[in-house]
């Protein structure tokens, strides 16, 4: 645990919470260099299967701190220095997300907006209370979208991306699952049992099966068809060939639970 990042393992799940309400959760560099350390630690933790990406107050995270960005204008750079080691951090944390091999899950009861949404985006799967709403509002304030917008762009259709992008208006839970930002909508006490629900499934999978997976499906989205199935074809020969493969098959057929130990 830290001052702005709250920790939790239990049954091989780890519940990250942003914890600093009182700035909106937003992604300052310091909040992202700590967000950065718990992603890469939980990805070389065996006893962690499962991550859960939360927050605490009202926001979940407003993208980035607007304060801290217009501070450094007053640098003998103009803040060129600072807005590249703050750019490049967020992309290289987002990029930690994707390339974690564990299942990264946001549960989103509140507002997410740029980096924010961009945070949600980003993993795996998405669960949003009633009231969670979602932006990227860069356009209204003279400073496009443009590194949220890869991660909106890829688990969001063009036209609804583009419309986000554009108008900068916040959109609802509802309106968010029709397009493809998140996977469910609960009712906010519920939410976070819920995701539990969800997590706990996930946690009692082979480890290097969502591993694996995990990888393969970022790995084949960006090819071509044929490419696809030939890289997914190697990558499922190769897992066939697994222990855990051999376990699971012979658990299926003998009608147990298979030990994945």
């Amino acid at each position: 645990m830290n001052e702005f990042i709250s920790e939790n393992i239990q049954d091989n799940i780890l519940r990250v919470t942003l914890n600093n309400p009182s700035t909106q959760n937003t992604l300052s560099l310091d909040m992202i260099r700590r967000l950065q350390t718990v992603f890469e630690n939980a990805d070389k933790n065996h006893d962690i299967k499962v991550i859960i990406l939360a927050s605490s107050g009202k926001i979940f995270c407003a993208g980035h701190n607007l304060k801290e960005i217009n501070n450094h204008r007053s640098d003998p750079d103009k803040g060129l220095g600072f807005f590249t080691i703050l750019i490049n951090s967020c992309s290289e944390l987002m990029l930690t997300i994707l390339h974690n091999s564990k299942p990264v899950i946001a549960e989103v009861n509140g507002v997410a907006t740029a980096a924010g949404c961009q945070l949600v985006a980003s993993c795996d799967l998405a669960y949003a209370s009633t009231n969670a709403k979602f932006a990227t509002p860069g356009v209204n304030i003279g400073l496009f979208c443009s590194t949220p917008m890869v991660a909106l762009s890829r688990a969001v259709k063009n036209k609804h991306s583009m419309e986000m992008l554009l108008t900068g208006d916040l959109i609802k839970a509802e309106k968010a699952i029709e397009i493809g930002l998140i996977n469910n909508i609960f009712i906010n006490k519920d939410l976070t049992k819920e995701v539990n629900l969800i997590a706990e499934l996930i946690s009692k999978k082979s480890s290097l099966t969502l591993k694996v997976g995990k990888k393969a499906f970022y790995e084949q989205s960006g090819m071509k068809i044929v490419e696809a199935y030939k890289y997914a074809s190697e990558v499922m020969i190769k897992n066939m060939m697994e222990v855990e493969s051999e376990e699971g098959i012979s658990a299926f057929i003998e009608k147990r639970k298979p030990n994945w130990d």
